[in-house]
């Protein structure tokens, strides 16, 4: 039966390779196909503190991969083939150079870097490997750079692979994967399935993490690792089952074509976070921790905004300001930004249909933003305003400056209001950056709120016809590489300030985005109708949402925009639009540990537990409007065995349980819930 529904799982991955980009049947494709072997009820077995600690066993076997296989220069991990000619089989062509290692946090916060120079011994190609190996973590990632140094154009260059190679997981390994954001409720939702000879393919879609997050935690019986893949483009990635470990390929999904002289393409990021347990938690706590030590930008934090401008084409700059006042003083200790959402440019009709002119409507806002900034700043807070940088709409500013130069625009021929600015053209991506640091400066702007509402992969093929000479993907690639030199060169010019990669509600989650910036709204599942109506099931959605969300992600942002306790208390997340329980949601950048998947279900329980380390935490009981049964056993996960914790109730602070960790992962603590729905909060920590 496991082979049949492999060969039919096989199909559905070639059916959704020819499906049309940011389609409702592309993504439905894609999950059904893994869904076929998948399981989404997961349960992990109870693992000791002392176990998630990164062991000296770990950090070799991570040294030792990283040395066989990306400092290689025999097999390396990465691949290509310059004129149909695979380079590993044609290895002896090649000289390598190596640099010495670098000190910690030379290039990457905690790792070491080695450049290492791949040269042709007949032409003028090269390749540059970035390698970062990060000790303390166990992890490594790597970036591969193909250039001509030649003067005329070089062979075709394909088969451009950032990793093609062996993971040692052993003879039977599992993968869990996690859906993209499609604006549904079953974003986010995580899966287990068992690899076979016949590879599992993931892709993005559209350019887009809509049907897959391009994370993947391979558990094998010989241990695990989780592959992170970063490029934030139509991305491929495919994992199979070998004789002894998991075979994994990654790249931009298609890259075929010469190179011009002095030209040069990159591939994607790829990290992997090593592990050896027989606990795949182990894996996903191990890359939460390397991304926080060791991804994420300089003074990422936890954070909490509040609206003072939303989507009101008629509001105006005294309204705003007076919203500013408006905020309670008891309020501000807690708040990091306020936000301006979009309609802040002068509109024809509505916010949508005038992307492209990023200046203040004079009419409404005569000194542009910069003075609610002032005033924001005056009370402790940032400002953070939404821009949509990437598209302009027919006869804005920017799609008028960019229409006098050729290339310097992608024009969508069936609708106007989704034109792009070619970032893979130097000049246009010259001139945008430097509108966007006038913009961001004149406006007092500390956060950027970077939304993106269109399917780039069209307009990428579309130019490669139009401007590459038919090379496939190199538009892309350009595109790509250019935004993220985009987003650096705003983080280093203005000082403090962060970028919220909204993405059209999650649409560009990935390792090199979570380099530069954090989702604060993860998913458009949690937008209103325009009778500022939410979805019936907004509630249960968003409980999944974390559930999901918070195997990769400890930072990350929503609001489930639904009054009353229940709400509110599903709205306890890492980055909130929401004050309240201001006090515990430190414990979501810690570790996590999923309790009880419930899903959408309204007929079960939901639960999440997360801490900062093994001595204090908290645990989120959901119980949901047509759970029968009033007793619910909590089984706490991560514990010191033979340490004492006191636990008690957020709401009934005065009755104090104490039991040993190891009860509390064994037996479990026996809760009375006769409240329906009702969210529970528990909270636990070691006795002195």
């Amino acid at each position: 039966m496991k082979t049949v529904l492999c060969l039919i799982q096989a199909l559905l991955f070639v059916v959704s390779s020819f499906a049309v980009p940011d389609s409702n049947f592309k993504v439905w494709v894609d999950r059904a196909a893994v869904g076929l072997t998948s399981v989404t009820d997961l349960t992990f077995d109870s693992i000791e503190a002392q176990e998630l600690d990164v062991a000296e066993s770990e950090k070799q076997l991570c040294r030792t991969w990283f040395e066989e296989n990306v400092l290689s220069v025999k097999t390396p991990a990465y691949t290509f083939s310059v004129g149909g000619k695979d380079f590993r089989k044609n290895i002896d062509d090649w000289d390598f150079s190596f640099t010495e290692e670098s000190e910690v946090g030379a290039v990457y916060t905690g790792g070491k870097t080695t450049y290492i120079t791949v040269s042709h011994k007949k032409s003028d190609i090269s390749a540059t490997v970035e390698a970062t190996i990060y000790e303390d973590n166990a992890s490594c990632d790597w970036t591969v750079y193909i250039k001509n140094n030649s003067s005329a154009n070089s062979p075709q260059v394909m088969s451009f692979y950032a990793i093609d190679s062996k993971l040692p997981t052993g003879r039977k390994a599992d993968v869990y994967c996690t859906n993209g954001s499609f604006a549904e409720a079953d974003d986010f939702e995580t899966m287990k399935s068992g690899l076979s000879l016949l590879p599992m393919v993931f892709t993005a879609n559209g350019g887009r993490t809509e049907s897959f997050l391009p994370y993947f935690n391979i558990h094998g019986e010989d241990g695990g690792a989780v592959l992170a893949v970063g490029w934030s483009g139509q991305w491929y990635t495919s994992l199979s089952q070998t004789l002894n470990g998991t075979k994994v390929k990654a790249k931009q999904q298609t890259l075929k074509g010469y190179l011009l002289p002095g030209e040069e393409v990159r591939s994607p990021l790829v990290s992997l976070t090593f592990y050896d347990s027989d606990n795949a938690i182990k894996g996903f706590n191990a890359f939460r921790q390397f991304t926080i030590d060791c991804v994420y930008p300089e003074g990422t934090k936890q954070v909490v905004t509040t609206g003072i401008g939303v989507e009101s084409p008629g509001v105006t700059e005294a309204q705003v300001i007076q919203n500013v006042k408006n905020i309670p003083e008891e309020w501000t200790p807690s708040l990091d930004y306020a936000w301006v959402d979009a309609g802040w440019y002068p509109l024809r009709n509505n916010w949508s249909d005038s992307v492209g002119n990023w200046y203040a409507d004079p009419k409404r806002f005569p000194n542009g933003l910069g003075e609610i900034s002032r005033h924001l700043q005056e009370r402790g807070m940032g400002l953070l305003v939404w821009y949509e940088i990437e598209r302009c709409c027919k006869d804005t500013a920017v799609y008028n400056d960019c229409i006098k130069h050729d290339g310097w625009l992608l024009i969508n021929e069936d609708n106007d209001e989704a034109n792009a600015v070619n970032f893979a053209n130097e000049d246009a991506c010259e001139y945008i950056t430097n509108l966007m640091l006038d913009s961001l400066r004149y406006n007092g702007v500390m956060c950027l709120r970077m939304d993106s509402n269109f399917t780039p992969l069209p307009l990428w093929e579309q130019a490669d016809k139009a401007w590459a000479d038919g090379r496939k993907g190199i538009t892309e690639n350009h595109y790509v590489t250019n935004l993220y030199g985009f987003l650096d060169t705003l983080l280093e010019e203005i000082p403090g300030l962060k970028i919220d990669m909204c993405a059209s509600g999650g649409k560009r989650l990935d390792i090199e985005m979570s380099r530069r910036s954090i989702p604060l709204w993860r998913t458009d599942y949690n937008c209103m109708d325009g009778e500022g109506n939410s979805k019936p099931d907004i509630i249960e959605a968003t409980q999944a949402h974390t559930y999901g969300i918070s195997f990769w992600y400890p930072y990350n942002g929503t609001c489930a925009y639904v009054e009353g306790e229940y709400a509110t208390r599903t709205n306890i997340i890492s980055c909130s639009q929401r004050l309240e329980y201001y006090d515990i949601r430190p414990y979501m950048v810690g570790n996590y540990y999923p309790l009880t998947y419930g899903g959408i279900d309204t007929s079960k329980y939901h639960a999440m537990q997360f801490d900062t380390d093994a001595s204090e935490g908290m645990a989120l009981i959901y119980k949901r409007e047509n759970v029968r049964n009033n007793t619910y056993t909590l089984k706490l996960n991560g514990l010191d065995s033979d340490t004492v914790y006191k636990l008690y109730d957020y709401d009934k602070p005065e009755t104090v349980y104490e039991m040993t960790g190891e009860q509390l992962m064994s037996e479990g603590l026996e809760l009375t819930i006769n409240d329906t729905p009702k969210a529970v909060i528990v909270l636990y920590s070691a006795v002195k």
